[in-house]
C-alpha cells in the first residue's frame, strides 16, 4: 500500500518533471490540485486550489509553491474559512525535493514511466518528510506532465490539520467531515 500524504503527493510530481539538465517551469494554466471532503457521511465534495507555481533547477533541485489562499471550494464562504481557521497565518505550502535525473532522462520523448520522489513539505510551520509515486508522461522536449499514479490521501491529523477542519464542522454545524482525504494532481511543466 502506498503511504502518503499531501506532501509525499507533490514530491512525486515534482521530482518527476524534469527530463534533462535544463530547467523547467510549472504551467498552472494546464496544472491542477484537487481534494476531496466527505461531510456527513455522504456528500463529497472536490475543492482545488487555483495558484501553483514552481521550479525545477538544472541539477535536479525542485521547488514548488502552493498558494493556500487560492483555494476553490465552490462556495465563497467557505473558501474564507478555509484560508482563515484552516490554514491560519500559512500563505503558502513549500515543497523541495532533490531528483534522480539518470532515472528521468531513460524516459523517451513520447514515452511514460513510474518514479519515485522523496522530499520535504513546508506547511503550516513544520516540515514533513515525503515519498510518492507518481506517473510521468514525455508529452514533448518542451513539456513534461506528471499525475498522481492511483489514489493518493491525505492525512488531516498528519498534516495538522484537524484543529481547522474541527472548526469549519463547528462553523457549517456538520456532525462530521471525514479525516482522510483524496488529492489528485495535473501538472505541466515547460522547459525554460
Amino acid at each position: 500500500m502506498l503511504k502518503t500524504s499531501m506532501a509525499a503527493f507533490f514530491a512525486g510530481a515534482l521530482m518527476a518533471s524534469a527530463i534533462s539538465a535544463e530547467t523547467w517551469t510549472l504551467n498552472n494554466d494546464a496544472s491542477k490540485l484537487s481534494f476531496g471532503s466527505i461531510k456527513n457521511d455522504r456528500t463529497g465534495e472536490v475543492h482545488s486550489f487555483k495558484s501553483l507555481s514552481g521550479t525545477v533547477s538544472a541539477d535536479g533541485m525542485v521547488e514548488i509553491e502552493i498558494d493556500l489562499t487560492s483555494i476553490e471550494t465552490n462556495i465563497e464562504i467557505r473558501n474564507e474559512r478555509m484560508i482563515e481557521f484552516v490554514f491560519g497565518d500559512s500563505a503558502t505550502a513549500t515543497l523541495s525535493v532533490g531528483m534522480d535525473m539518470a532515472e528521468l532522462n531513460a524516459i523517451p520523448v513520447g514515452g511514460h514511466g513510474t518514479v519515485f520522489a522523496v522530499g520535504d513539505l513546508s506547511f503550516l510551520g513544520q516540515t514533513i518528510a515525503v515519498e510518492s509515486d507518481m506517473f510521468v508522461l514525455r508529452a514533448s522536449e518542451a513539456q513534461t506532465l506528471v499525475s498522481t499514479d492511483g489514489l493518493v490521501f491525505l492525512d488531516i491529523e498528519d498534516a495538522g490539520l484537524a484543529a481547522g477542519i474541527d472548526k469549519m464542522m463547528e462553523l457549517a454545524s456538520l456532525p462530521g467531515i471525514t479525516r482522510t482525504s483524496p488529492v489528485t494532481v495535473r501538472l505541466m511543466f515547460d522547459k525554460d
